[in-house]
């Protein structure tokens, strides 16, 4: 069982039938060419013993010479014609009814064939006539009886030799076909079975990644592709060891800078005792953005061992929002202009903790990114609403993101959009704005600039409004 399911064991089975199915398509001539073959040696006997006949003083010749050539010759009786004379050489007395005449001079093969099954299936011996031209001599003709018992026989044995020798050649044929694809096919197959096996019981050792080595096309392809998703599994399973272990040491850092913000929280809490205008007007923004800075702690909210906290949703004023956010960058600046194109009014059900981390990373990338080209530029934030989903763009008039930034875009640690960066920012906010029901895309990255957009649902902000 387990060979007729095996690829070898059914090329085998395939290579058997072929073989046959193209042996019988060559038995049905073989066996009519064997049966007009038969049927013309017994006409040149017939010829041969006619010509003794005819050698005989006054052509005459007595009882038991003429069955002696009859049965040599294997035929009840002969007949020549010649010079258009038809005489009868040699007759059995035992003749009996012909049942069947075949012409033999110049037959279509295909009456030759359909002769041939006819006979070979044939069960009755009869009596047939056969008529043809004399080997020797294409002037004289002959006609010759006999029975068709002998033929059947010797058509059948023929067909039996013809079948056997088939099997044969096709046994053979298939033996050969197997080992050659167990060589050359299955056991490099069953070595990539045997490697994946082996690389997925420890998929973090780089030396059991496959090594390509067949020269057959396909398989070579094949151990390529092999080889590429395990450095691709061994890379992930790295990059995921990297993070768990980013995750621990931001998890001990946490720890101890909760304290440290707690302590400069109680500090900064006696600023809004302060009779300073300047002093009481910025306290408020601080213990604010201590009080955020103390939750992310709290939490440990980072992409490689803590999960995100579920969002908690809630109407906001995406323009309050916006502003929040840039103030908590220090813009507008020098360098950096921004530009806030968003409705007063517009509301958005979102998380305010995840909607905020998200703008401030777009926008922190988006300044940096204008500051690191050397030239005054633009960050902009507006808002459309369409087809029931709120989207927010974030654009810049940056040099844009490098070529190989835009090919690891939101992946950790390879998505890094400036020089020394982690490559973690754009991950995280990918993973905030999914918990929130929303995609984070980009919308193009040129030379001229950079945009991104924030696509949720609208459905709660409009009925808000």
């Amino acid at each position: 069982m387990g060979l007729v399911r095996s690829l070898s064991g059914r090329l085998l089975i395939v290579t058997l039938v072929v073989v046959m199915v193209t042996e019988i398509a060559i038995f049905v001539p073989s066996v009519a060419r064997f049966r007009e073959a038969y049927l013309l040696e017994r006409v040149h006997r017939a010829e041969i013993a006619a010509l003794t006949v005819l050698a005989a003083p006054d052509g005459l010749m007595n009882a038991s010479m003429a069955r002696e050539l009859l049965d040599r010759t294997e035929v009840l009786n002969i007949v020549l014609t010649e010079d258009g004379i038809r005489q009868m050489i040699l007759a059995s007395p035992s003749l009996g009814p012909v049942e069947a005449t075949f012409d033999l001079r110049d037959p279509p093969v295909l009456h030759l064939i359909r002769d041939a099954m006819m006979r070979i299936g044939a069960t009755e011996d009869r009596i047939i006539r056969v008529q043809a031209y004399a080997p020797a001599d294409m002037g004289r003709f002959l006609e010759i009886t006999l029975r068709s018992g002998p033929l059947t026989e010797a058509m059948r044995a023929y067909g039996l030799n013809i079948l056997v020798l088939s099997l044969v050649i096709a046994l053979i044929a298939a033996a050969m076909v197997f080992f050659a694809m167990r060589r050359f096919v299955v056991r490099p197959i069953t070595q990539v079975i045997a490697n994946v096996k082996e690389f997925s019981e420890n998929p973090e050792d780089a030396s059991r990644i496959i090594t390509p080595a067949s020269r057959v096309g396909e398989i070579s392809q094949a151990e390529r592709a092999v080889a590429d998703m395990e450095r691709e599994v061994h890379g992930a399973l790295k990059s995921k060891a990297r993070l768990a272990s980013l995750g621990e040491a931001v998890a001990k850092i946490s720890h101890d800078l909760r304290n440290i913000l707690a302590t400069t929280q109680l500090m900064a809490d006696r600023l809004e005792m302060s009779e300073d205008p300047i002093v009481a007007r910025t306290a408020p923004k601080l213990l604010n953005s201590l009080d955020r800075a103390i939750r992310l702690c709290q939490s440990t909210l980072t992409f490689g061992r803590a999960e995100e906290a579920p969002p908690e949703s809630r109407l906001i004023a995406l323009s309050e929002l916006v502003a929040e956010v840039y103030e908590g960058l220090g813009l507008p600046d020098a360098h950096v202009d921004c530009v806030v194109a968003i409705e007063t009014e517009t509301l958005v059900e979102a998380d305010p903790e995840h909607l905020y981390r998200v703008l401030n990373n777009l926008v922190r990338n988006a300044a940096e990114a204008i500051r690191g080209s050397g030239k005054s530029g633009e960050v902009r934030i507006s808002s459309t609403v369409a087809e029931g989903r709120l989207t927010i763009a974030v654009a810049d008039t940056g040099p844009g993101l490098p070529s190989r930034t835009l090919e690891n875009l939101f992946k950790p640690f390879q998505g890094s959009t400036r020089a020394g960066g982690s490559g973690l920012g754009l991950a995280i906010a990918q993973e905030l704005v999914r918990a929130n029901g929303g995609t984070l895309e980009l919308a193009h990255s040129t030379t001229k600039g950079t945009e991104f957009h924030i696509s949720v649902p609208s459905e709660a902000a409009t009925a808000a409004a």
